[in-house]
Parts: C-alpha cells; sequence; structure tokens
C-alpha cells in the first residue's frame, strides 16, 4: 500500500515544529559554491538517512533521453542491487505516486517497491520493509527522487517532513539549474557548430571550387601542348591551394575566416579585381559610399554575403557581367550583386537542394547577424539580384528571400 503524505497532515505542536535547519543552510552554501549538483545529492544522502531516521537510502534523477530514474548515489544497498536498480521506470511503485503527485509518498507493503527487504548495512540484520520517496521538483517539473528506507512502520513526524519538503524543493531547484545550463551548452555548440560550416563554407568550399573550375583546363592545355596557358593553371591552382589552407589554419586557429585588415572597401575592390580572372565573368565594381566605419564583425558578415554572391554568380547563373556596388545612406550600407544569367531558382526547385541552397541560407543567417535584411530577386533585364541592407548599428533583423 502507498500513501501520500500531504502537506497539511495534523500532528502535535511539537511534531509540527521543524528540526534545525542547519541542513538547508549547508546544501543553500554549497549550492551558491558552485559545487557539481550530482555529486551533492550523494553527498547529503547521509543528513538526510539521519534526518529521517532511516536505514539506507537512495537518489536517482531523470534521464532527458528517456524519462527514467537514473540512481546518481546510494547508502546501504548492496553492490548487486544498486547494479539491478541502476536505471528505473519514472512510473514504478513509490517512486512513480511521489514524481506523479510531487509530494512526499510513503509505501509499506513487499510489492510497493522492488528494493523493500533490502538490508541495509548499518542494521542489526533487519530488513527494510517501508521506504519513503522524497521528489525533487521545481515549478512543476520533477527532476529526481530520494528514497529512504525504514525497517519499522514509523513515519517520519510533520516536522522532518516539512525539511524533506524543503530539501526536496531546494535540490529540484538546483537540478534544475543543471538542465537549463546542459541545455544552453548544446545550443552553444551546435551554434558553433553552424559558425564553423557557414566560415568553411565561404573560404575554403568556394576556393576549391575555383580549383575544380581550373583542373579541367588545366588538362586541356597539357593535352594540347599549350606550356604558358599550362603554366599560368598551375600557377592558380597553386594560389588556391596556398589560399585554402591558410584560410583553414586560420579558422581552426580563430572559428573565423581572416577578414582584410585595410577593411571591407578594400576586400571588396581586391576581389572584384581578381574575379573575372577567376571565373571568366566580368564585374563591374562601384563604391557609392565613401569611407565606412564598421565593426570587423560587421565587415566580415558583410563581405562573407558578397563572397557567396559571387561564388553563385560564378557557378550557377551562367552569366556573362556582373554588378556590385556599395552605398551608405541614411544610416544604412546596402551591398548589391547583380548578373545577366538565369535568374533566381524557384524556392521549391529539387537542384537547389544542393551547396547553392545550404550557401543562401548562410547569407540570410549573416544578415541576420547583422541586423539588416537580404533580399535575391529578378534583376531588371534579367538575371538575379542580390540586395544586403544593415545599419551601421545593430537593429531587428529581418530577412526575405
Amino acid at each position: 500500500m502507498i500513501s501520500s503524505l500531504d502537506r497539511t497532515s495534523g500532528g502535535s505542536a511539537d511534531a509540527q515544529r521543524p528540526p534545525d535547519a542547519s541542513l538547508l543552510a549547508e546544501i543553500t552554501a554549497d549550492l551558491g559554491a558552485g559545487h557539481d549538483v550530482e555529486a551533492l545529492l550523494h553527498r547529503f544522502l547521509l543528513p538526510i538517512v539521519t534526518l529521517a531516521g532511516a536505514q539506507a537510502g537512495a537518489v536517482r534523477v531523470f534521464c532527458d533521453e528517456t524519462r527514467r530514474l537514473r540512481l546518481v548515489g546510494h547508502l546501504g544497498l548492496a553492490p548487486e542491487v544498486a547494479q539491478a536498480e541502476a536505471l528505473v521506470d519514472r512510473h514504478c511503485g513509490v517512486c512513480g505516486v511521489a514524481t506523479h503527485g510531487q509530494q512526499l509518498a510513503w509505501s509499506e507493503a513487499a510489492g510497493d517497491c522492488k528494493l523493500h527487504g533490502v538490508r541495509a548495512s548499518g542494521a542489526a540484520g533487519g530488513a527494510c520493509a517501508h521506504v519513503l520517496a522524497v521528489p525533487l521538483a521545481h515549478r512543476g517539473r520533477m527532476l529526481g527522487v530520494y528514497n529512504l528506507f525504514f525497517e519499522t512502520a514509523v513515519r517520519p513526524d510533520d516536522g522532518v517532513q516539512t525539511v524533506l519538503r524543503a530539501v526536496g524543493d531546494l535540490l529540484g531547484l538546483a537540478l534544475d539549474h543543471l538542465r537549463l545550463e546542459r541545455e544552453h551548452l548544446r545550443a552553444t555548440v551546435l551554434a558553433e557548430r553552424q559558425l564553423m560550416a557557414a566560415e568553411v563554407h565561404d573560404s575554403v568550399a568556394q576556393t576549391l571550387t575555383f580549383v575544380k573550375m581550373r583542373l579541367p583546363l588545366l588538362q586541356q592545355a597539357i593535352e594540347g601542348d599549350e606550356r604558358a596557358q599550362a603554366l599560368k593553371y598551375v600557377a592558380d591552382v597553386r594560389g588556391a591551394v596556398t589560399q585554402a589552407h591558410a584560410s583553414l589554419r586560420e579558422i581552426l586557429t580563430h572559428y573565423r575566416a581572416p577578414v582584410d585588415p585595410k577593411g571591407l572597401l578594400h576586400a571588396l575592390a581586391d576581389c572584384a579585381r581578381q574575379f573575372p580572372a577567376r571565373t571568366g565573368v566580368a564585374l563591374a565594381y562601384a563604391n557609392r559610399a565613401g569611407a565606412l566605419e564598421l565593426s570587423t564583425e560587421q565587415e566580415a558578415q558583410a563581405f562573407h554575403v558578397v563572397q557567396e554572391a559571387l561564388a553563385n554568380v560564378a557557378q550557377h547563373a551562367q552569366a556573362r557581367h556582373a554588378w556590385l556596388s556599395v552605398d551608405a545612406r541614411d544610416g544604412l550600407v546596402e551591398i548589391v550583386v547583380e548578373d545577366d544569367g538565369t535568374g533566381p531558382r524557384a524556392a521549391d526547385d529539387a537542384t537547389a537542394a544542393g551547396p547553392t541552397h545550404h550557401g543562401l541560407m548562410i547569407m540570410g543567417e549573416r544578415a541576420r547577424r547583422l541586423g539588416g535584411q537580404l533580399e535575391i530577386g529578378q534583376r531588371a533585364g534579367g538575371g538575379t539580384r542580390v540586395r544586403l541592407a544593415f545599419p551601421r548599428a545593430g537593429a531587428d533583423a529581418r530577412t526575405t528571400a
């Protein structure tokens, strides 16, 4: 038989008076010191068992993946019992009653808990026939449970129950903070991985694409015995591989592709000079912004958007001409890349699900980081127009495509 111990259970005045609160103070101090939460759960098992007058104890926490209860510490359980009880269903016996109702639960029937009959190491040969489950919860979220094992049917008095509930609430709060920290860590790691992928895509992958485009030309020059042209392509490939190696080393060192130390406008001008020779597409560059004072982060994000847009022109647009312009007015920086190629792909075009689609997603994410707006559409007269506009200071993000 399992019964819940209601918070308003009756008793004498002495029974309702909580015992010394030094245990709560000690738990609070250790949590404030940033100690490992699961280690603290195990450490406080002995004083909790002593406080309750129990002969053995165990503490369990929920597994995030399965929502089962995992044993993280025990006192007085035989090794084989602890191993068998390392992972149990959240609805099992008295633990299930306590976690479902989020209140203390008392079990006294042999079938209520698999651990009935466990022999406490400090007891004189007696078996523990009764179990008290103390839930560890915070704001309606169950995070774990303490099991306290008793040889006799004498339940802890109301004062002890009050402290046990307070301990459960306090450690539940600590477990919830641990859960949030783990979720934040997972989100941070995922964001860093995405950023790394974007940096590799924007630098190394584009350079290797250029090498891939040069190799057939190199082979043709070799087969046609065109020595001068072959040497030119070899130099192009060597330079590109050197650049890819340097970019990759920079990314691995700083998690970021290198930014031109002379600023965004110089980087765009340099890119415009190299683009026709690298791709065979004529590129006109117009700087109508004069001088720009942007942060290093803004320059990096904007340059990589332009880099990806030009890479799409070279690889997918089948264009003969392209235009790159930079303007600054009304507190906004506007960068436009246009081409006279085949035009933007439809969103449901199956061929857009490859690298191009991935590149467009990265461009949109970079625009959001700038607090700006990315527009991709048709160019008047045919082709594609990519427009990036962002404030010199941060603003709310808006991305359209």
